[in-house]
């Protein structure tokens, strides 16, 4: 399992910086986007290259627009001949997804998948924490409440997750009364419209740069280009839904990765335009 794998490193990261929680989380973020970072190339130059097909594209949809068969064969046929896959956005999207759900379960039971913590040993602290509650209740995380009440008992279930006065043990929905457990969620959320804008208004010169004419119907648009749309708008959205249901340590990681990846389009998109202009 991902999110197996990803513990490995996150104790790793942990212990490599003196167990610090918010520090191994920055660094794990770093390391998931610098690995990503060629798949991450190869799609931007892949989209690029499929804006500037797009007059190619409306040409052969003119052409065949009484022959969906033939003209479906033809886009495929020019996709073959530039070298572009017109399903990498979509596998794109699910690798995004699957990392996504991936953290997050390993972010909210860092005991299992960060600790290897036996599943027994969980239990029983769980069991005796639902005994000494008054409603007889544990939340879905009681990942997090086990290393809060019971850390103090076993040391293999202490983790520090102090950071800058923040405690990313906490869960918004279950704190709404706590101010500080907005700070993060808050920045998430602003990165990710500085993320959607920063493509919006990339998409907006490509169209400029080709022309009026290349403006498309809903109809019209490629596989490609309907899913990243739709994945660019869903995303957040689901991100934000999670993270106010999910430990404070998730958002933290979704903001770094947000601010990485707003990085990764700047720097990427004028290492691609410097070289088409050697």
């Amino acid at each position: 399992m991902v999110s197996n794998f990803f513990g490995y490193i996150l104790n790793w990261l942990y212990n490599v910086v003196g167990q610090n929680y918010g520090i191994a989380i920055i660094l794990f973020t770093i390391l998931i986007r610098l690995v990503l970072l060629p798949i991450t190339i190869k799609q931007q130059k892949s989209m690029k290259k499929s804006t500037e097909l797009q007059n190619k594209i409306k040409e052969i949809q003119f052409k065949y627009k009484n022959n969906q068969e033939q003209m479906q064969k033809e886009v495929m046929n020019l996709y073959k001949s530039e070298k572009i896959s017109p399903f990498s956005g979509c596998l794109s999207a699910i690798l995004q997804l699957v990392i996504i759900l991936s953290v997050f379960w390993l972010i909210s039971k860092p005991l299992t998948y960060m600790k290897k913590i036996d599943s027994d040993i969980i239990e029983g602290y769980k069991n005796e924490i639902i005994e000494e509650s008054e409603n007889k209740k544990i939340s879905n995380y009681y990942e997090i409440e086990i290393i809060e009440k019971k850390s103090a008992q076993d040391d293999n279930i202490r983790i520090n997750m102090e950071f800058l006065g923040l405690d990313l043990s906490k869960v918004p929905g279950q704190n709404l009364n706590d101010y500080t457990v907005y700070i993060i969620p808050a920045l998430y959320i602003i990165s990710s419209f500085a993320s959607m804008r920063l493509m919006t208004n990339k998409k907006k010169y490509n169209k400029k740069a080709l022309g009026d004419g290349t403006e498309k119907t809903a109809n019209e648009q490629d596989l490609t280009e309907q899913m990243t749309k739709s994945m660019s708008m869903i995303t957040p959205i689901m991100a934000v839904s999670i993270a106010f249901i999910a430990p404070l340590g998730l958002a933290l990681y979704w903001f770094i990765s947000n601010l990485l990846i707003i990085v990764e389009r700047i720097v990427i998109t004028k290492y691609v335009d410097s070289k088409e202009d050697i």
